[in-house]
């Protein structure tokens, strides 16, 4: 799948879970999200990503999310 999408797509689910007044939790529960709705290769090819790039494309947030994913 497209990186650019998929960094679309992680951002995207992490602005959802801005609100939570704890970022620990709002990390969790975006790291969460990628567990039970993505596909393992989509899980893969993001945590590779973030890992070669440092998390290049991604807020924060989803950063953080997908380093507890990897």
């Amino acid at each position: 799948m497209n990186i650019r999408y998929l960094l679309k797509m992680a951002n995207e689910i992490a602005a959802g879970f801005s609100a939570l007044p704890d970022e620990a939790a709002a990390s969790r529960e975006v790291a969460g999200h990628l567990r039970r709705f993505w596909a393992p290769q989509m899980r893969r090819q993001i945590v590779e990503h973030a890992r070669a790039t440092g998390g290049e494309g991604l807020s924060a947030l989803a950063k953080r999310a997908v380093v507890e994913l990897g």
